[in-house]
């Protein structure tokens, strides 16, 4: 079959994307098949792609900006190498157009909003910015049952890995002039969006994160029961990923919370220790497997 080099090069800059900015997510990508690679990487690329357009420039260049790639994900065509890229992977594995929609009507909501009153009301951003991309990660992924049964557990994983994200970098993103932590939540601790902008590791802070720490907790435990649905040559990547994920909410604990000083990571050596017994399942369930038709690597 004749190689595509455009496209190919495109799936290059996602993976390059992938490897360069979301370390932990390239690391559980390399326990997958190789046919599954390429796409997992498009999708990541075309997320941090997204959100890149967001957080440079101004909020009309990015108003502007946004408009234009969601053009491109109406029309099915671009210029962009990651769009093109994600195009392409949404028809090899049938991903619904809506959830692109729903993911960018979220990063349109970076532009405008700064805060969410309630948990309900981040929810609702969490839904476009971090659950449907789990949604489509199923279907690249594949189930042992059918897609709509395993969906509820992506949901669940997509919104935990979001707010891990949300509680690693609220410094990050107070910078960037938005608080991911619900109002509601700061004022039954003692604290408001001021007390937090003075960035002070105190009682009440302490006490914020490790409620805002649990109820992740509990969400990565209602997703659990999901990677079993997977089929066996996808379980050890989300496992991964899964738990290198669950493990920066103990480093903040380690860290004592200080989430400003500096950014929480989880150390190279749990990081080997969690990923290499699943190298050696992958590589044993990959053998001798051939790609489904339509989904081979570009």
């Amino acid at each position: 079959m004749a190689v595509d080099v455009e496209l190919a090069a495109s799936y290059e800059t996602c993976r390059r994307l992938n490897a360069r900015h979301g370390r932990t997510y390239y690391l559980a990508t390399l326990l997958l098949p190789a046919h599954k690679r390429p796409a997992v990487h498009a999708l990541y690329g075309f997320a941090r792609y997204a959100d890149d357009l967001v957080d440079h420039g101004g909020a009309a260049a990015a108003a502007a900006a946004l408009d234009r790639l969601g053009a491109d994900l109406r029309g099915g065509v671009s210029a962009e190498p990651v769009v093109r890229a994600v195009l392409d992977t949404a028809r090899r594995w049938d991903i619904p157009q809506i959830w692109f929609e729903d993911f960018m009507a979220s990063m349109r909501m970076d532009l405008t909003v700064g805060v969410y009153p309630t948990y309900a009301d981040l929810e609702r951003y969490m839904w476009g910015s971090a659950a449907v991309v789990g949604l489509q990660m199923v279907r690249v992924l594949q189930t042992t049952v059918r897609h709509t049964d395993a969906e509820p557990y992506a949901v669940a994983l997509g919104q935990a890995f979001q707010l891990t994200n949300f509680l690693r970098d609220v410094g990050e993103d107070l910078d960037r002039g938005r608080v991911y932590l619900p109002l509601e939540d700061l004022a039954a601790h003692g604290l408001d969006r001021e007390a937090l902008a003075r960035r002070r590791v105190d009682g009440a802070f302490r006490r914020l994160m490790a409620f805002e720490i649990d109820r992740t907790r509990r969400l990565y435990a209602e997703a659990a029961p999901g990677i079993d649905l997977l089929v066996p040559d996808s379980r050890d990547c989300v496992l991964t990923a899964y738990r290198l994920y669950g493990a920066i909410l103990d480093e903040i604990e380690h860290a004592d919370y200080d989430v400003f000083t500096r950014r929480v990571r989880v150390g190279p050596a749990r990081r080997a220790a969690v990923a290499g017994p699943g190298w050696v399942r992958a590589v044993r369930e990959r053998r001798g497997q051939r790609p489904p038709p339509g989904t081979q690597r570009p």
